[in-house]
C-alpha cells in the first residue's frame, strides 16, 4: 500500500517511443500504474503501432522493433480506452512533465481526443530527484532503493522503478517532502508552463509569455498584437500541437476582447 495521501487516483506513466521529439515522434509502448485513495493499485501496458519506422538507434535502447508492433493497435485505436483509463487521474512519472505527458498529449490531439491536463496535478519524480541529488533514473534506483536496474527501457519495469524511487524519496526526505500529491506536484514542477512543452509560461502576473526565441520574456498577447504573422509562423512550424492549441486559445481570446 502506498504511503501517498491521495484524494483522487494518481497515474504513473512511462512511454517508449520512436524518438525524443515531442512534436513528431510516436509512442510504441505505454505502461501505467494507477494508485487509488483507498490503497488499491492496478497496472496496464499497451504496445502501440506508431505508424512510422522505429530508428535502429532507438531500437537499440528499448528493443522494440517494427516487427514487434506491426500488428498492434495504433494510438488512435487505443485512444478512447486510454483516455477512460486516465480519467480523473493526476499524472506522475520520471521526466514526465518534460517528455511523457507532452508527448502523450500530442498523441491524443493527433487522435482528435481532447486530453485536458489543466485541472490535473503533474508530479515529476525526476525533478524531485534532481533538486535533491542531480542524477539519472538508474542512479536514483541504486541510490534510493539500493537496487540495480537490469531491464531499463522496458516501460513496465521503468515505471515500477519510478514508483519505488518516489516511495523511497518520501522515506528519505520525510522532513522536507510531504506525502501529498498537491505538494509534490508543486515541488516537482519547473517554472509555470502554460503549454506542456514549456515554450509558453505564466509570469508573476499570470500572463502568458514566450520562453524562447527573439520574443523570450514578452507576453504572447503583446507579440501577437504587434507582430500578427508570428502566430502563423508558429502554427506552420514544428511546434507541438498542444503549444499550437494554447496560442490559438490566446488569439481567440484577444479577438473576443475587441
Amino acid at each position: 500500500m502506498t504511503r501517498l495521501r491521495l484524494f483522487r487516483p494518481l497515474a504513473f506513466i512511462d512511454l517508449e517511443t520512436t524518438g525524443t521529439n515531442v512534436a513528431s515522434d510516436r509512442i510504441v509502448e505505454i505502461s501505467v500504474i494507477r494508485l487509488f485513495p483507498d490503497g488499491r493499485e492496478d497496472q496496464k501496458t499497451w504496445r502501440v503501432n506508431p505508424t512510422i519506422p522505429i530508428p535502429a538507434a532507438v531500437v537499440a535502447i528499448h528493443n522494440i522493433t517494427d516487427e514487434d508492433v506491426k500488428n498492434e493497435p495504433t494510438f488512435k485505436d487505443l485512444s478512447k480506452e486510454l483516455f477512460n483509463y486516465l480519467q480523473n487521474c493526476d499524472l506522475a512519472g520520471y521526466n514526465s512533465n518534460k517528455f511523457d505527458i507532452p508527448l502523450l498529449a500530442e498523441e491524443f490531439l493527433r487522435a482528435e481526443v481532447e486530453f485536458d491536463v489543466s485541472n490535473r496535478r503533474l508530479l515529476d519524480v525526476q525533478n524531485i530527484f534532481h533538486r535533491m541529488e542531480q542524477r539519472t533514473l538508474a542512479a536514483a534506483y541504486k541510490f534510493y532503493c539500493n537496487k540495480e536496474m537490469t531491464n531499463a527501457h522496458n516501460a513496465a519495469y521503468d515505471i515500477r522503478a519510478t514508483l519505488e524511487v518516489l516511495e523511497a524519496q518520501l522515506d528519505r526526505y520525510g522532513e522536507q517532502l510531504q506525502d501529498d500529491v498537491e505538494f509534490l506536484s508543486e515541488f516537482s514542477s519547473r517554472g509555470n508552463p502554460a503549454d506542456l512543452a514549456g515554450r509558453i509560461v505564466f509570469n508573476e502576473k499570470g500572463e502568458e509569455v514566450f520562453s524562447f526565441g527573439k520574443h523570450s520574456g514578452k507576453t504572447v498577447e503583446d507579440v501577437f498584437r504587434k507582430e500578427p504573422s508570428y502566430y502563423n509562423w508558429m502554427m506552420d512550424g514544428d511546434f507541438p500541437r498542444y503549444t499550437k492549441k494554447v496560442i490559438t486559445k490566446i488569439r481567440l481570446r484577444m479577438m473576443n476582447q475587441k
